[in-house]
């Protein structure tokens, strides 16, 4: 066994991961405190060619110096949007037919392995802030919410951590990988 090389890994350039088909999801960011989170995320939505990235509040935007250290060039090749509230990134979302999904512990969350997504239906997945999780204003706007299964002493994982286990579970069962 050997680590391939990077020209085996046989990369798309950044001209043409923005024009190739990108997976019906987008994520919005909903007052992420830490910029390395922020970063990490970016450089998942681009490993999974996720069509947008919604920043909301307090969220740090590009080029932001903590941001890029985990991004590691993610900011230049995933689309990104930056809202003052979520609530008005929702309304726009809701305006264009997008599903809402929270990714929240609520006492209507349907465990991550059964929510199956609908063919043909775009989603947005909101990621909430590292203490508050979701907030309270985004609820109203969610169609449903999952919660990742834990079994340890904790309730909650890393954000970053979080949208990765998402965002592939939303791959495989969407088909698209």
């Amino acid at each position: 066994m050997r680590k391939l090389t990077m020209p085996e890994l046989n990369r798309l350039s950044q001209e043409a991961f923005k024009a190739a088909e990108k997976l019906p999801l987008i994520l919005v960011l909903d007052n992420i405190r830490s910029a390395l989170n922020v970063g990490s995320i970016f450089r998942t939505a681009d490993a999974f060619a996720v069509e947008t990235i919604v920043l909301c509040g307090i969220t740090a935007k590009p080029p932001h110096r903590e941001m890029l250290k985990t991004a590691l060039g993610a900011t230049e090749s995933v689309a990104w949007r930056y809202f003052n509230r979520t609530e008005e990134a929702l309304q726009v979302l809701k305006e264009q037919d997008t599903c809402i999904v929270a990714v929240e512990q609520t006492d209507e969350s349907v465990r991550l392995q059964d929510f199956v997504p609908e063919a043909g239906k775009k989603y947005a997945l909101i990621l909430g802030n590292e203490v508050r999780g979701v907030s309270e204003e985004a609820l109203p706007y969610c169609d449903v919410a999952i919660e990742i299964p834990q079994f340890g002493t904790k309730h909650s994982l890393n954000v970053a951590v979080c949208a990765g286990v998402v965002v592939w579970e939303f791959m495989k069962k969407t088909g698209k990988c």
